[in-house]
C-alpha cells in the first residue's frame, strides 16, 4: 500500500515538537497510516535521538535510532527562542489537525505554544501530550526517562528470580507504551472531532501507562491485602503463575514453557512422577528444579516434539537471527526498505493491516530542515 490516498489518515496534518521516543513514536504511528507529519527540531542540532548511538552503527552520519523512529516524516529546523521562527511556525500550527509535544510540564506554555495558546487559534486541534509523571503533584518535575520510570513503577520486581534484584526491561518499554496509548487517544479524539465537531487534548504519562501494563497483577495486589508476590526462584517469568511456567535450558539451547498438565510433563521428560503430583504453586519452585534438570538432558529439538504432540504450550526461545530465519516476518511483510540520498535501511512496519494490505513507505527519516519551505507556503 505504497499510494496514500488509500490510508485512512491521507490528508491529515501533523505538527511534532516531541523528540527521543515516546512523542516520535505516536507520531509515527499516524504517519504509517497516512498522515502527513512535520518534526519541529532545533536549528543546527535537530532532535537529539539523531546523535544518540545504541551501537557503533550509524546510517549518513545518523543514529539508527534516529531512523527506526522518523522514517516516513518530514523536518522543520526552527530557534523557538527567535519571535520571527516562533511566528513562521504558527503558519503551521493554525491549520494542524494535531499537534505532539513531550516537554516536561510547563515548558511548551513558556515557549508559547501551550494547549490553550493553540487551541486560541486553532480551536478544533487535537492536542496530545506525552509527560514522566503527568502534568501536576510531587514528581512533576523529575527527569520523564523510560529506565527512571521503570524504576519508580515496580515493574522491575516481576522480572527475573526471588533472590534477584530488580530487573530493568531490555527495551524502553515506557517510551513505546506511551507514544502507543497517546495514539489511541488521538485517533479517539478526531473521531470525536469528526463526529461532534470539537478537538481536545489527550494526555498521558511514563508512570501511568506502565501502571496499565501491570493492570492484572496490581489488580490482585489492590484486593489481596497488599501482600507482594514471591518470583520463582528457578526459572522465572512471572510472580504469580505455577510451574511450570518459565524459561528453561536444553541441551542446545532455551525453551520457554507456559502451560501444560504436570503428568504429562511428567511421561515426556521423565520428571520424577512424586514430584509432578504436588501442588504446582506451593511446590513451584521443587517441580521447576526437578524440570531443568530433565530438560538439560536432550535438545530443544526433542523436547519441542513431545510438547507439541502433548499439546503443552510451549516455545524455542529465538534470538533475532533465529527469529529472520524462521520466515515468519518475511510471510507477515513486517519489513520494508526506507531510502534518502545515501541512506538506505531495513526497517520494521505498523504492526497492523487496513483493507488486508500493511502500510508502508519508502521515505527514510528526513534532513534536518528539509521542509523549512513549508514555514513561508503553510501546508
Amino acid at each position: 500500500m505504497s499510494d496514500t490516498t488509500m490510508l485512512p489518515l491521507d490528508g491529515l496534518k501533523v505538527l511534532d515538537f516531541s523528540q527521543f521516543l515516546a512523542g516520535p513514536y505516536c507520531a509515527l504511528k499516524l504517519a504509517d497510516m497516512g498522515a502527513q507529519v512535520v518534526k519541529v527540531e532545533r536549528a543546527g542540532m535537530g532532535d537529539l535521538s539523531r546523535y544518540l548511538y545504541l551501537t557503533d552503527t550509524k546510517i549518513g552520519g545518523e543514529s539508527t535510532i534516529f531512523h527506526a523512529i522518523n522514517r516516513n516524516k518530514r523536518s522543520v529546523a526552527v530557534d523557538l527562542k527567535s519571535e520571527a521562527d516562533r511566528e513562521k511556525l504558527w503558519t503551521l500550527v493554525r491549520d494542524a489537525d494535531v499537534v505532539l509535544q513531550n516537554f516536561r510540564p510547563g515548558v511548551m506554555e513558556r515557549l508559547g505554544f501551550g494547549y490553550e495558546a493553540v487551541k486560541a487559534v486553532n480551536p478544533g486541534v487535537v492536542y496530545g501530550t506525552v509527560t514522566g509523571y503527568g502534568s501536576d503533584g510531587p514528581w512533576v518535575d523529575l527527569p520523564g526517562q523510560d529506565l527512571l520510570a521503570q524504576a519508580r513503577s515496580g515493574v522491575m520486581w516481576l522480572s527475573g528470580g526471588r533472590d534477584d534484584g530488580p530487573v530493568a526491561m531490555g527495551l524502553p518499554i515506557a517510551d513505546v507504551l506511551a507514544g502507543a496509548s497517546l495514539t489511541q487517544g488521538v485517533l479517539a479524539l478526531l473521531y470525536r472531532r469528526a463526529v461532534k465537531g470539537i478537538g481536545g487534548r489527550v494526555e498521558t504519562s511514563l508512570i501511568e501507562v506502565l501502571a496499565d501494563l501491570q493492570f492484572e497483577l496490581l489488580t490482585t495486589w489492590l484486593n489481596d491485602g497488599h501482600r507482594t508476590p514471591v518470583r520463582s526462584a528457578n526459572n522465572p517469568a512471572h510472580a504469580y503463575l505455577a510451574a511450570p511456567y518459565g524459561v528453561y535450558a536444553t541441551q542446545d539451547g532455551h525453551v520457554a514453557i507456559a502451560m501444560g498438565k504436570l503428568d504429562l510433563l511428567a511421561r515426556i521428560t521423565g520428571l520424577d512422577a512424586e514430584l509432578a503430583g504436588r501442588d504446582a504453586f506451593a511446590e513451584r519452585d521443587a517441580i521447576k528444579a526437578g524440570l531443568a534438570e530433565r530438560l538439560k538432558t536432550a535438545p530443544t529439538a526433542q523436547w519441542m516434539a513431545g510438547f507439541i504432540e502433548a499439546d503443552i504450550w510451549a516455545a524455542p526461545v529465538m534470538d533475532w537471527e533465529g527469529l529472520v530465519d524462521s520466515g515468519i516476518l518475511r510471510t507477515l511483510d513486517m519489513v520494508q526498505r526506507v531510502e534518502r540520498g545515501d541512506v538506505a535501511m531495513d526497517t520494521t512496519k505498523l504492526p497492523i493491516r487496513i483493507d488486508g494490505t500493511r502500510p508502508a513507505s519508502g521515505r527514510a527519516a528526513p534532513e534536518l530542515g528539509d521542509a523549512n519551505d513549508l514555514l513561508d507556503t503553510g501546508w
